[in-house]
């Protein structure tokens, strides 16, 4: 598609519009590929019929944000329309709404713990959850697989959540979220970088991509919480927190994973993805506390307790979708739904 087609398509003239009920997020879809201005302004009050519908709205107004633009097919043109941001404000706001009424009571968010301690007591909750153990031994090659696909790896896209998450950030801090990105990166090495490795279990596995219209809520959920952080600026401190909780939880249960591929003898470009994250997590979650957190509830007091919402938030939401996994059994002729 050429530049004078993305930039002419708001004001070409409007087809008629469907006017048949449908969910928002397929409303959304066809007014960003086609561009037409009444189809967009017909957004500006649009409500989600249900809770995945607003989830799969959701992250689709991500992509805009943080999918590679050679994806988007000129989406990216109507990245900054007022009606697209009204609608992801909307969005959000309820999302982040429903995520503090998951952690509404708990004892972290009454008793005000500061960060550090607070995070390392929600890392230890679940911390190898029931659905682990069972692949570690016994899940069948199909469905490890199948789990796996549906999970998207301990940090799918990490690393531009963290490239986005230290913007404005100074001090230590700055540097730690650095070196953690070096890290993501392949310290240089693009054989290395773990968006490579993942594309090399990919092929290892002939894993498929799971349309997201075939993924259960709470995968949705999972998916939508990264973008909800890692695109709104006023969300940092939970953001800062959520991230850092992935990085102290993802060693054990890649080190399950890990032991799930011996058993079931995967080819050997299924190892490297899994086994890098096995190792190098627990020492990016004690970095990310002690260089990341602690320094920065110091500098500011109220980041504390908003670095402690964002990882409860991420510990509710990973908790929706271990006990959705464990109970469906991820059944390769059956996707979770």
């Amino acid at each position: 598609m050429s530049l004078s087609a993305v930039t002419s398509r708001p004001f070409e003239a409007p087809s008629p519009i469907d006017l048949a009920p449908r969910s928002l997020s397929a409303r959304l879809d066809t007014a960003l590929q086609t561009g037409e201005q009444a189809r967009l302004d017909s957004l500006s009050h649009a409500e989600p019929r249900s809770e995945r519908d607003a989830l799969q709205s959701m992250l689709c107004l991500h992509d805009l944000w943080i999918s590679p633009v050679s994806e988007l097919d000129g989406r990216e043109a109507f990245h900054g329309h007022p009606v697209i941001a009204s609608l992801k404000w909307r969005l959000e706001h309820d999302f982040v709404s429903r995520l503090d009424d998951m952690i509404a009571g708990d004892e972290l968010v009454v008793d005000v713990v500061p960060a550090v301690e607070a995070m390392r007591r929600v890392a230890a909750r679940e911390l190898i959850p029931p659905v682990y153990e069972w692949l570690r031994d016994h899940a069948t090659w199909n469905e490890l697989v199948n789990f796996l696909a549906i999970e998207g790896g301990p940090d799918g896209g990490f690393d531009d959540f963290v490239a986005l998450t230290q913007v404005g950030i100074r001090g230590i801090a700055k540097v730690a979220l650095a070196s953690n990105y070096w890290d993501e990166l392949g310290r240089g090495t693009l054989s290395d970088v773990h968006t490579v490795l993942h594309d090399d279990l990919v092929n290892a596995t002939g894993m498929r991509k799971i349309p997201r219209a075939d993924l259960p809520t709470s995968a949705l959920e999972r998916a939508a919480i990264g973008g909800v952080l890692a695109t709104n600026r006023w969300l940092q401190p939970e953001a800062i927190g959520a991230f850092g909780l992935l990085e102290l939880q993802a060693g054990p249960r890649c080190r399950a994973v890990v032991r799930a591929l011996h058993r079931l003898k995967a080819p050997a470009g299924a190892f490297p993805f899994y086994e890098e994250h096995a190792t190098a997590d627990p020492l990016h979650g004690k970095d990310w506390l002690d260089r990341v957190v602690a320094p920065l509830a110091e500098a500011d007091w109220r980041w504390s307790a908003r670095m402690t919402r964002g990882a409860l938030w991420r510990s509710a939401i990973n908790h929706r979708f271990f006990v959705d996994a464990s109970q469906r059994r991820v059944r390769s002729s059956h996707p979770l739904q």
